[in-house]
């Protein structure tokens, strides 16, 4: 951003070489217009503490960590605000571990739970695309808490699918939504946890209004594009040693618009095997 004005490019991902299927990229730098801008301003969102340097040694409750994203207006619709207060984070972390505090946790396996903040700006980046009725993807769905709050978003009319490759994960996650508020949408089967490789996305419920992916690609996987609804939208952490959170809008002629939210630091999107390793 240059003088207050956004700059655009466009170009093509050319890895296909059949010209008809090229999809068009529109990359849009950081647009920060509200007083969220002030965070932005921090090198690795994930990886520092919002409420911490605020005082986040106070917040023993949930309603009392949603009502400090909300001041600090990480949190802005009431849509998320009511979910962020329904589904307790408490529920879905490990025993022994502070919930509340704005800060990632291990949950095991190489994998953390995101930090409270991270949690509220995806669910607000989505949150358009999480209408009654509509389709949720969440990628890399670890202890279940985003695939909880999709699934009461968009209601027992519509369908929130979390992958997991690790079969541990999926089901301490499915413990863990059955002691929420989500538990009669998971036995309705309207949320579902499979486990899988969350890169292939999971086809059975193309397409989806909203996708979100919880670790970091090196770059979009393309079966993540192809699963996204024209109209809908994909949160996803893109890069290796620096990492910025990409927001994808399939327009409605399939084009692809892609810009950059903020910087951000997240464990790699890899394999099963990888990722117990320890590497990329």
């Amino acid at each position: 951003m240059e003088n207050g004005w956004v700059i655009e490019k466009k170009g093509y991902n050319n890895n296909n070489n059949n010209n008809n299927n090229r999809v068009r990229y529109t990359h849009l730098t950081t647009r920060t217009t509200t007083n969220f801008s002030l965070f932005l301003l921090k090198p690795f969102f994930t990886g520092n503490s919002l409420m911490k340097r605020y005082g986040s040694s106070s917040i023993d409750r949930n309603n009392t960590m949603v009502e400090t994203l909300k001041r600090y207006a990480v949190i802005r619709s009431q849509k998320v605000q009511d979910v962020m207060q329904i589904i307790d984070r408490a529920l879905f972390v490990p025993h022994g571990t502070s919930p509340y505090v704005d800060t990632p946790l291990s949950i095991g396996y190489n994998a953390t739970i995101s930090a409270p903040h991270m949690h509220a700006t995806c669910l607000e980046l989505l949150h358009q695309n999480l209408q009654p009725g509509m389709r949720a993807l969440d990628v890399g769905s670890g202890t279940g808490y985003l695939t909880a709050c999709f699934a009461l978003m968009v209601g027992p009319q519509g369908r929130a699918v979390g992958v997991e490759h690790i079969p541990e994960l999926v089901d301490f996650s499915i413990k863990n939504i059955e002691k929420s508020a989500a538990a009669p949408l998971l036995k309705d089967g309207v949320l579902q946890i499979n486990v899988g490789d969350g890169r292939e996305g999971w086809p059975e419920y193309a397409p989806y209004d909203a996708i979100h992916v919880g670790a970091a690609a090196p770059e979009i996987p393309q079966p993540l594009i192809d699963q996204l609804k024209p109209g809908g939208r994909m949160v996803i952490p893109v890069g290796n040693i620096f990492q910025d959170l990409k927001v994808v809008d399939k327009n409605l002629d399939g084009s692809i618009s892609v810009r950059s939210e903020t910087s951000v630091r997240y464990v790699p999107l890899t394999s099963k095997d990888a990722q117990i390793r320890g590497s990329p």
